[in-house]
Order: C-alpha cells, then sequence, then structure tokens
C-alpha cells in the first residue's frame, strides 16, 4: 500500500530523458515493467514512449549544418556566365536584383528573389528537407 501524504505533482520529462529510458527497455534482459518501476512510470506512458520513437515522432533533435556559401555576380552584359567569389571576399555587398540560389545536397536548386518572405522560404525549405 502506498500513501501520498504531500501533493502529487507531474513530471515533466525531457527529450534525453526520454529517449534514454525507452533505449534501456531495448537492451537485452530489461523489461518494459521493471525500467517503468525504475523510473515510477506507467508501463502505458513507457509503451506510448516506445511508439512514438518506432513512428520517428520522438528523436533526437538533429544538430545545426552550417554549408559553404558563394556569391555569384551577374555579368551587366547579359553573358550567361557569372563570376564567382566568396562570400568574404564581397564583404556586405548585395547583388544585384537581390537574388540567391540554395543548393541542397541532394542537387535541388531553389532560386529566390529579395521579393520572397521568411515565411515562405521557410514553408518551403521544410517541405524540401522531408
Amino acid at each position: 500500500m502506498e500513501i501520498i501524504t504531500g501533493v502529487e505533482r507531474r513530471r515533466r520529462w525531457s527529450l534525453e530523458e526520454k529517449l534514454r529510458i525507452v533505449a534501456e527497455t531495448e537492451q537485452p534482459g530489461f523489461g518494459v515493467a521493471e525500467i517503468a518501476r525504475k523510473y515510477e512510470i506507467s508501463r502505458g506512458l513507457l509503451w506510448s514512449w516506445r511508439s512514438q520513437v518506432r513512428r520517428g515522432v520522438l528523436r533526437p533533435e538533429a544538430p545545426p549544418v552550417f554549408l559553404p556559401v558563394q556569391t555569384i555576380r551577374e555579368p551587366a552584359n547579359g553573358d550567361a556566365g557569372g563570376h564567382v567569389e566568396p562570400s568574404s571576399a564581397r564583404g556586405t555587398e548585395q547583388a544585384p536584383g537581390g537574388k540567391i540560389e540554395i543548393t541542397l545536397p541532394d542537387g535541388t536548386s531553389i532560386k529566390v528573389g529579395d521579393d520572397v518572405g521568411l515565411v515562405t522560404l521557410r514553408r518551403v525549405m521544410t517541405v524540401l528537407r522531408r
């Protein structure tokens, strides 16, 4: 019998804690009930976390990745070829027309003008990363 004398509170588990606990259930020799008792959580909650991990809902955050950037100066005479300069050589000068081209690792290329809002660009990038 368990007697609770204080105010019961809801615990908050961080993403890292949930993933670590779920990983323990995958180790040979450990059962879900045993791990649930160890952390004083219900078996149902632990099964829910395991299901979320399998479906990809509960997963570690991917660390941010920085990619090299090159700016391309478009020639004024309309030639197709552009001159490529490292971004550090150009300083803060903006390209004419305010266009940028984003090439993803899979080869997908996106050309964006300065009239595209941040929210719209974020939506497009989110869809392309899937």
